[in-house]
């Protein structure tokens, strides 16, 4: 077993891993955050993205021990303490930028990303997969986000 001690969307948490447990299952069976999901199991998808010290990461291919001292944040960090939505959430939710939403806290998760380093950003997106979409609405809410985003918090 691997001593860990990760802040996950601001909370402190120590555990104990195996040495080859994935950040992914680690997220989703030790602390609950079902959010990040496992989409492909080949690091293709990016329906696993996470941020790692504000870096968006496929959490399928970084082992929980890699996150040792470090600051994640996952889909369930995004909103305000009070419940109110991440501009890019809120982006996805009027432009309707999710199908089945699977794949959906990935691409969020890694917009964010994208966006804190390219804050005017034009349609050619690309880094997630989705099977239920043609992706103008998931552009269409990136492209809506990305004006307020450089003001916001990640």
């Amino acid at each position: 077993m691997t001593q860990i001690s990760v802040s996950v969307n601001g909370t402190p948490h120590a555990a104990n891993v195996e040495p080859r447990t994935l950040l992914v299952y680690y997220l989703r069976e030790h602390l609950g955050l079902t959010g990040t999901n496992v989409g492909c199991d080949t690091s293709s998808c990016g329906a696993c993205t996470v941020l790692v010290d504000g870096e968006s990461v496929k959490s399928c291919t970084m082992l929980a021990a890699q996150a040792d001292g470090r600051e994640v944040t996952t889909i369930e960090g995004m909103a305000a303490a009070d419940g109110t939505m991440h501009p890019l959430q809120d982006a996805f939710h009027r432009n309707h930028g999710l199908q089945c939403g699977f794949c959906t806290p990935g691409m969020i998760m890694a917009a964010a990303s994208y966006l804190q380093e390219n804050p005017a950003p034009t349609e050619e997106l690309e880094g997630n997969l989705c099977r239920c979409t043609g992706y103008q609405n998931i552009v269409a809410s990136i492209l809506d986000a990305a004006t307020p985003i450089s003001d916001v918090r990640v």
